[in-house]
């Protein structure tokens, strides 16, 4: 049986950091270009959407093949969560077209390395398996420490180990994030059985200052010269 996945990539004008971030040139493409053409790319995702306050990007989107829903302006505050801008595009899509899909991936635009094989294989592992959230992550085996009192730099770790037989930590790396339709309804993206897609360091990078844009330049030339 077809499964109806959905992919929600937020995308709203007021940008801080970066004036305009979502659509900055990357490498000659919008940045949000990138993951609307990774979505558009994998086997499993059957609708793209992007949710925007911004007619500008509103107008990029739709150039690069995705549907776009307007999303009023208390879903695009700075400090408004992610819940419940999903919860506008699933209760919009199922309230105007009676569509409910079976399971919503948020990709935020600022991961433009993340590519439909990453997506491809995190979705096949929600579905394969019995989980409510897969969320991606990036693995790290660095010495993790924690502040105590305010200053004081103390090891979380008991002895130093060759990095081989440290412990990993999981550190999301906000590139993909997929849950059952019904967490969405309710106004959440975690649900209780929690899997992870690992991805790895350079394809983790978020787009966040104004110099990543010139690392993830030079990251995708390089993806380009190994093809």
């Amino acid at each position: 049986m077809k499964t109806n996945i959905l992919a929600i990539i937020p995308a709203r004008g007021g940008s801080k950091g970066i004036p305009g971030k979502n659509i900055k040139l990357l490498a000659g493409k919008p940045l949000i270009a990138y993951s609307i053409e990774a979505a558009k790319n994998s086997r499993f995702v059957n609708r793209v959407v992007v949710s925007t306050d911004y007619k500008d990007i509103a107008e990029v989107a739709e150039k690069y093949g995705a549907e776009v829903i307007m999303r009023p302006k208390e879903l695009a505050e700075d400090k408004t969560p992610m819940d419940p801008v999903l919860k506008h595009v699933v209760e919009f899509l199922e309230n105007e077209e009676g569509y409910t899909p079976d399971a919503v991936v948020l990709l935020q635009p600022t991961s433009p390395l993340r590519t439909a094989k990453h997506l491809d294989e995190a979705i096949e592992k929600f579905l394969e398996g019995d989980f409510d959230t897969i969320i991606s992550v990036e693995v790290n085996k660095n010495p993790r420490h924690e502040i105590r009192e305010g200053k004081y730099l103390v090891p979380s770790f008991k002895k130093i180990e060759n990095r081989d037989k440290r412990e990993p930590s999981y550190i999301e790396n906000g590139a993909i994030y997929i849950s059952k339709t019904d967490l969405i309804k309710n106004g959440k993206i975690r649900g209780e059985r929690i899997g992870h897609h690992e991805m790895d360091r350079y394809s983790s990078i978020d787009i966040d200052e104004p110099i990543d844009f010139e690392i993830v330049e030079r990251l995708l030339g390089n993806r380009q010269i190994k093809k």
